[in-house]
């Protein structure tokens, strides 16, 4: 199937997340809703197999445009999808009837709050949570909130004077341990009440909060010797501690209310909108805004919610913002959540801001791959106050042991990636000891004399792993081959990541999060790598040479045999004519053996 250059973008860079996909046709009409556990691979699904249906071929065939929104699981991708099928009504999905489809849970408006599912929302004052798109999810909930919280199922009317009269009679349920009897006074309303509150907190997903709480007074309990109750709130915490699931419901009460949140980049920014109407989100979109000025995240999310509120028409009076906007309205109410239902809903519109302005930037790679790069090496021209931009960066960085084996590696970086075949690994030659410094100069001074002999050009950035006194021993050599000022030079110090300017004792600090700082590091860690695996290899073939290849006759792979048969030269030296023979053969066990064991001589006689 041939894919226009847009729609494959957009396939390449969708999310592994769950969420709802909207198919557009080339009028911006939706013609499909549906939801997924993994977008990216059900999306691409579509695109990338044979149908057999040919009415799904021809709806692939009309797509121009896709539009995702990100949920948190793939039930709550099940409940969006069914409130936007029944919304827009897309021409290739099931018709969808506008009931009340899924059930919610109840606490009564009463006294001693009943606690049971239904599909019918009465506004009488009673809290309902949902709605659930599993029955069996909702049936589950309830099951385990019954183990937790015995409480009563039945209807009668427990006004205080009826329950002081004895007008009722405790019931089965009070003998199989599910309710408490407070019809005949067995369990005060107080208690009962403070059951439901926690009751809630199951509900609402704050599991974590009522863990908390449940320890607590089981502590006091266990305080105050009444080991049965403590007992009981153990095994209550136990369960609560086991119970792993998750629901994420917002309260029905939440409704004719817009949400809006807003990312913003340089150069533009990204307002997300979502609808709310009785508890359930029935749209969401996401605009982008770029900026002309020095506009305010303010600014930009006034116009964000002005072109949201006009284009969709929406005339909601509660608006559910991360902060205020610039302009003032008696009509609508903006709210600023901190904590509940209403933040949960932010929290969702941002992440699905932040997705669109990823997805944004990863298919303008796909299209431009050099686009990335180049943002990134503009950054860092600012960053580092650079007259040129810095598209051939080389960084080196030194390794030695105790002094022996000094050597020096460099890596260079073009576009703002590796160029692995530009490499190179320097033997330190006119150094003797732990200088890294004098080590320094050396490095440089060769690797840019030859490349100005062989004028192979010069780079624009290097980067010393280092402080001051390693970028002070780099700028004596750049200017003796004449090259300072020329190509602008730092040094970066592990610590805290400073970085140094020649002649300058006040060090830059870049914002931990900026891709300069990152592709700076990347450079130093690469560098490090790059130079300590040559470090460890050209110590390693030191080692062999020093200990046993003086031995005339004996080459490094027999070395290398005996070390790895006798584990180390000690062993070597303490091991029989015999044992070196069935190793390496008699000739050169001879060899070994005479040599060792002549120089154990000799040291005795001396």
């Amino acid at each position: 199937m041939q894919i226009c250059q847009h729609i494959e973008a957009k396939l390449k860079t969708l999310p592994e997340k769950p969420g709802i996909y909207q198919y557009f046709d080339e009028q911006g009409k939706i013609i499909y809703v549906g939801k997924a556990k993994n977008l990216k691979k059900r999306v691409g699904s579509y695109f990338h197999k044979n149908h057999d249906d040919g009415k799904t071929r021809v709806m692939v065939s009309r797509i121009s445009d896709i539009q995702i929104l990100v949920v948190d699981t793939e039930l709550d991708a099940l409940l969006l999808e069914n409130n936007l099928i029944k919304k827009y009504q897309p021409r290739y999905n099931v018709l969808l009837k506008d009931d009340k489809t899924f059930p919610w849970i109840c606490i009564k408006n009463e006294r001693f709050p009943r606690i049971f599912p239904t599909r019918k929302v009465i506004q009488d004052g009673s809290e309902y949570f949902g709605p659930y798109p599993s029955v069996k999810v909702m049936r589950s909930l309830l099951d385990f909130i019954k183990m937790l919280y015995p409480r009563r199922t039945c209807n009668l009317n427990l006004q205080p004077s009826f329950i002081a009269a004895g007008k009722f009679k405790a019931c089965l349920e009070l003998h199989l341990g599910n309710c408490k009897a407070p019809c005949i006074g067995l369990q005060s309303e107080e208690d009962y009440m403070e059951n439901i509150r926690q009751i809630r907190h199951i509900i609402k997903g704050n599991i974590q909060d009522l863990i908390r709480m449940v320890r607590t007074r089981m502590m006091e309990e266990a305080a105050a010797y009444r080991f049965e109750q403590a007992q009981e709130l153990k095994e209550r915490l136990e369960l609560l501690e086991k119970y792993k699931s998750k629901s994420t419901i917002v309260n029905p009460s939440i409704s004719e209310v817009d949400v809006y949140s807003i990312i913003t980049e340089e150069k533009i920014a990204c307002v997300n909108y979502l609808r709310v109407h009785e508890g359930s989100i029935i749209m969401g979109h996401t605009i982008e805004l770029k900026k002309r000025l020095d506009e305010t995240p303010e600014a930009l999310l006034s116009i964000g919610i002005g072109e949201m509120r006009q284009r969709f028409e929406s005339k909601a009076s509660e608006l559910i913002v991360p902060f205020m906007p610039d302009f003032e309205d008696t009509s609508i109410q903006f709210t600023i959540p901190k904590i509940g239902d209403k933040k949960k809903l932010l929290e969702l519109s941002e992440r699905n801001a932040l997705n669109y302005l990823r997805e944004k930037n990863r298919q303008a790679e796909l299209i431009d791959p050099e686009r990335h790069s180049k943002r990134i090496l503009e950054q860092l021209k600012k960053d580092l106050r650079m007259p040129v931009l810095p598209v051939w960066i080389e960084c080196f960085d030194n390794s030695n042991f105790q002094g022996a084996y000094p050597v020096s590696a460099m890596v260079c970086f073009k576009n703002a990636k590796p160029s692995k075949k530009d490499y190179r690994h320097f033997n330190v030659k006119t150094v003797e000891g732990p200088d890294d410094f004098a080590t320094m100069r050396e490095v440089i001074s060769r690797r840019y004399t030859r490349l100005i002999q062989e004028e192979a050009g010069l780079p624009q950035l290097i980067v010393i792993d280092g402080g001051k006194g390693q970028l002070g021993a780099v700028m004596e050599a750049m200017e003796v081959i004449g090259l300072r000022g020329k190509i602008t030079v730092i040094g970066i110090a592990k610590r805290l990541e400073e970085i140094y300017f020649p002649d300058d004792s006040i060090p830059l600090y870049i914002d931990k999060k900026s891709e300069s700082l990152k592709l700076i590091q990347q450079l130093r860690n690469e560098a490090h790598r790059f130079g300590i695996t040559h470090h460890r290899s050209r110590r390693d073939k030191g080692t062999l040479k020093t200990e046993l290849n003086e031995i005339s006759g004996i080459g490094a792979a027999t070395a290398e045999k005996l070390l790895t048969v006798f584990r180390s030269v000690k062993g070597v030296k303490e091991s029989s004519m015999d044992d070196l023979a069935k190793a390496i053969g008699n000739a050169k066990a001879r060899l070994v053996y005479s040599y060792f064991n002549e120089t154990t001589k000799n040291s005795k006689e001396k």
